[in-house]
C-alpha cells in the first residue's frame, strides 16, 4: 500500500488513471465501482460488462457517476471511453479487446462465464484480477499456465480471504519465518443450508443468493483454501479441511497444531470455526534460526516452536484497487497456482439425490464442495463441484456422500469441462 499510493497519485497528478474493466455489477461490483470512483485516486472504472444490462447502469448512479452509456461494438466503447463515458455492455470479450482498458476485473461468481472472461483476457494480452473463487480453484492452473504463456498476469485479489492469506505469508517469509498454517476464521456454518434463511440473509446485503449459501455450507471457504493451497503448494491434512472448533484466540491455536505433522505435510491450510478475532486470516510458522527465538519473545509473540501472526478483518472489494495498482503499475501478483494443483473442491450431496436430476451451480442446495488433495481426487474419481452444474445423474447419491465422474453425464462441451479436461493432460498426462 505505500508504494501503491504514491504510484497512484502519481497517475493521477499526470491525468493517466489506471483505466478498470468490471464485469459482474453484483453487491461486490456495485462496491468496487463507488470505492474506486470516490476513493481511489489515479484509477478509474472505465466500463461495465453485465448480462443484465440495468445492473451496470445501476452501479455507476450507485457511484454518482451519471451518464452511462449502453455499447455493442468495440468501436463505440473505444469512442465512450476517449470521450470519459462511462460505458456498459452485455459482451465481456469486448472489454478484453478493448485498448483503452488496462486491466480487468472478473466479480461475477459464474463459473463458465468466469472461465470465458480469463481466457479472453489470456488472449488479449490483458491483465485480470480473478475474484472469483470457483473458477480459480477449479481451472486456475491452466489458467495460470496461459497467461505465463501469453506474458500476461492472472491474480486473486486482495480483499478476499485468500489474498489476505498470500499478502500474510509473503510477510511472515520476509521476517525469516517458515510458514506452516495458512487459515482462516469463521464465525459460522451450516452444513444444510435452505433457500429461506440464506435469502433473509442476502436481500439485505443486496447479495446472490448463490453466494450466501456457499458462505453457509462453506463451499466458498474450500474453493478459497484450495486457492491458497495452489499458490504456497501447502495441502489439506482432510477432505473438508479441519474444521477446528475453537472458541478462544487465535494465538491459542499454536498449541493445537503437532509441528512435527506440518513439517512432514510441507504445510496446510485450514478453517477455524469460532476463534477471535474473526473474520480474519492466520499463519503458524517457526523460526528456523535459533539466535532469533529470543527475539521473538521480547517482542511478545511467545515462546514457540510454532508463532502465530494473523490479520483481524478482510475488506473484500474495498482492497480489489489494490490488486488493479499491483498488477498494472508493477506486474505484482496477489496469488497465482505455481503448478500443478495441490488441492481441488470435490462435490458433496447436500441432500438424497435421486437419479436423474440435473446439478444446479455452485452455491444452491443441492450439492456443496470440499477441499481434497488433488492425488485423491483424481485416485478416486471424484467430480469437481466447480464443474457440478449441469451434471446428469445416473444412478442415486446419499446425503453427505461424494459424486464420482461415473455416477454423471456431463456437459463436456462446456468451457469450464474443456479446460479442466486440458489441465489434467497437462499436469497429469498418465
Amino acid at each position: 500500500m505505500i508504494l501503491l499510493d504514491t504510484a497512484l497519485r502519481r497517475r493521477e497528478s499526470e491525468g493517466r488513471p489506471v483505466r478498470v474493466g468490471l464485469i459482474g455489477a453484483g453487491a461486490m461490483g456495485r462496491g468496487f465501482v463507488a470505492q474506486v470512483s470516490a476513493l481511489v485516486p489515479g484509477m478509474e472504472v472505465v466500463a461495465i460488462a453485465n448480462r443484465t444490462l440495468q445492473h451496470a447502469a445501476d452501479a455507476y448512479v450507485f457511484a454518482q457517476r451519471d451518464g452511462a452509456i449502453a455499447v455493442d461494438s468495440l468501436t463505440a466503447l473505444d469512442q465512450a471511453i476517449l470521450a470519459h463515458r462511462p460505458a456498459i455492455t452485455d459482451d465481456p470479450i469486448l472489454l478484453a479487446r478493448s485498448a483503452g482498458i488496462d486491466c480487468l476485473v472478473e466479480m461475477t461468481g459464474a463459473v463458465n462465464h468466469g472461465a470465458l472472461v480469463a481466457v479472453a483476457a489470456i488472449e488479449h494480452g490483458k491483465p485480470l484480477v480473478l475474484m472469483n473463487a470457483a473458477v480459480d480453484a477449479t481451472v486456475g492452473p491452466i489458467l495460470q499456465a496461459k497467461a505465463r504463456s501469453a506474458g500476461t498476469l492472472l491474480t486473486c485479489s486482495d480483499g478476499n480471504q485468500p489474498g489476505a492469506q498470500m499478502n500474510l505469508w509473503r510477510y511472515v517469509q520476509g521476517l525469516g519465518l517458515v510458514p506452516r498454517v495458512l487459515g482462516t476464521i469463521q464465525a459460522l456454518q451450516n452444513d444444510y443450508p435452505t433457500p429461506t434463511p440464506q435469502r433473509d440473509l442476502a436481500e439485505p446485503r443486496s447479495q446472490a443468493l448463490t453466494l450466501a449459501t456457499s458462505f453457509a455450507h462453506s463451499s466458498r471457504v474450500n474453493f478459497e483454501q484450495c486457492i491458497v493451497a495452489n499458490a504456497t503448494g501447502f495441502t489439506v491434512s482432510q477432505r473438508g479441511l479441519g474444521r477446528r472448533v475453537h472458541h478462544g484466540h487465535v494465538d491459542e491455536l499454536t498449541a493445537v497444531y503437532d509441528l512435527d505433522a506440518l513439517r512432514e505435510l510441507g504445510g496446510v491450510v485450514d478453517v477455524v470455526f469460532g476463534a477471535r478475532p474473526a473474520p480474519g486470516v492466520f499463519c503458524l510458522a517457526e523460526m528456523p534460526d535459533a539466535r532469533h527465538v529470543q527475539y521473538l519473545e521480547l517482542y511478545k509473540l511467545g515462546t514457540g516452536p510454532l508463532y502465530s501472526l494473523y490479520q483481524p478483518y478482510h475488506l473484500c472489494f474495498l482492497e480489489a484497487p489494490m490488486s488493479v495498482a499491483r498488477a498494472v503499475l508493477f506486474g505484482d501478483a496477489v496469488g497465482q497456482p505455481i503448478g500443478a494443483p495441490v488441492a481441488e473442491v470435490v462435490a458433496i450431496a447436500n441432500r438424497d439425490l435421486a437419479a436423474g436430476e440435473t446439478l444446479e451451480s455452485v452455491g444452491r442446495c443441492m450439492t456443496y464442495g470440499q477441499a481434497e488433495q488433488a492425488c485423491v481426487v483424481r485416485a478416486e474419481g471424484l467430480l469437481p463441484e466447480g464443474l457440478a452444474e449441469g451434471c446428469r445423474l445416473r444412478r442415486a447419491i446419499a446425503k453427505d456422500q461424494p459424486i464420482h465422474w461415473g455416477d454423471v453425464d456431463a456437459p463436456s462441451e462446456t468451457l469450464v469441462h474443456r479446460l479442466y479436461a486440458e489441465q489434467q493432460a497437462l499436469f497429469f498426462p498418465s
